[in-house]
């Protein structure tokens, strides 16, 4: 077969590690010929791609980004866009495209797969917001990321007697926010999925520091939004799939802490850095895994098929399913050790 792949939306640790174990098993055990789009869905409207073999992705395993690129083109919002991608599949006779992304690239890759198009998903986001599967890689290494900068900005805090405000990526759903938050030991932790009140937020530092206690360290998701009415934000600008571009949240309630509380406030924005760089063991693994099971589910024509990880197994689901709605933070887990953050 003629196999396809393209990597959309933010670059993610562990995405050369399923490309690579695709390549590996399609080249060696169903003798594949493989090529890889540019640049996620624009390669595939503009039909730039290049050809891909197990030497490609030698020494890849360990490397952070994408060998093919990424960005977050709609071929549904371009006039053209989708009849390009199409006519580029047959012109290249490719046999069959393995979508790897997230939200926004499975959806376009589910919308192909209703048109026609014989494609495979796998699930790739950090914020590990995606349906029907437990865990996605890249996952991992941002939490691990984001604990390493709390851990070190504990021992910052205490010597200054200073209130830290670290923002982390999660634009719907503050996964990282709230796993890193709890290994880290952080002071409280805001989410897109509840809407804060900063004067709760300024109490509950008050608390602390009336105890002795001068060093908070606040934990915020990007997507983290204010009670209607308590505090003031500012609108984005919005990319091809409607989404605000975020970052900044944790600057304004740095502000706000500081001027209603009158303790010297700090941010952190750890930005990018959640994303870039060297993937931990789990997400290597785990990108392994879903790798080889994509190309399975391509030599098994399981078409509009997305390979999750549900109770340790590597299964299958359909695209529609994963990318139906969000997966949300559990609020028994956030509401779980919550009581203890805000308890001071």
């Amino acid at each position: 077969m003629r196999v396809a792949m393209l990597t959309g939306g933010g670059d993610c640790p562990g995405l050369n590690a399923v490309m690579r174990a695709i390549v590996r098993k399609g080249q060696a055990v169903f003798h594949d010929e493989l090529i890889g789009f540019r640049d996620g869905w624009r390669g595939a409207i503009e039909g730039h791609y290049e050809e891909l073999s197990i030497d490609t992705f030698r020494g890849t395993l360990p490397r952070g980004g994408t060998l093919l690129g990424s960005s977050r083109t709609n071929p549904f919002k371009i006039d053209g866009g989708v009849e390009e991608v199409r006519a580029n599949l047959d012109e290249l006779g490719v046999d069959a495209l393995i979508a790897i992304g997230g939200e926004d690239t499975l959806g376009v890759a589910n919308r192909l797969h209703e048109l026609g198009v014989r494609v495979v998903g796998v699930p790739k986001t950090i914020d590990n917001d995606l349906s029907a599967t437990e865990l996605t890689f890249g996952f991992d290494t941002a939490v691990s990321i984001a604990t390493e900068a709390i851990d070190r900005l504990h021992t910052t805090a205490e010597s200054h007697d200073r209130v830290m405000v670290v923002e982390v990526m999660g634009r719907h759903a503050g996964h990282i926010a709230t796993w890193a938050g709890i290994a880290g030991g952080a002071t409280m932790i805001l989410i897109p999925e509840e809407p804060f009140d900063i004067d709760q937020v300024c109490e509950a530092i008050r608390r602390r520091h009336a105890k002795g206690r001068y060093a908070s360290i606040v934990v915020v998701a990007e997507g983290a939004i204010p009670r209607e009415g308590t505090m003031e934000v500012i609108s984005n600008e919005v990319d091809q799939f409607g989404h605000v571009r975020l970052g900044g949240i944790g600057n304004t309630i740095a502000q706000e802490i500081e001027s209603r509380t009158g303790f010297e406030t700090r941010v952190t924005i750890l930005g990018h850095v959640q994303r870039g760089g060297t993937p931990t063991a789990f997400d290597r693994v785990l990108a392994t895994r879903f790798g080889i099971a994509a190309i399975d589910a391509v030599h098994d024509e399981a078409w509009g098929q997305m390979v999750a990880l549900q109770c340790g197994r590597i299964v299958r689901v359909p695209l529609a399913e994963a990318v139906g709605q969000l997966k949300l933070v559990d609020p028994e887990l956030y509401h779980g050790v919550a009581e203890y953050f805000f308890a001071g």
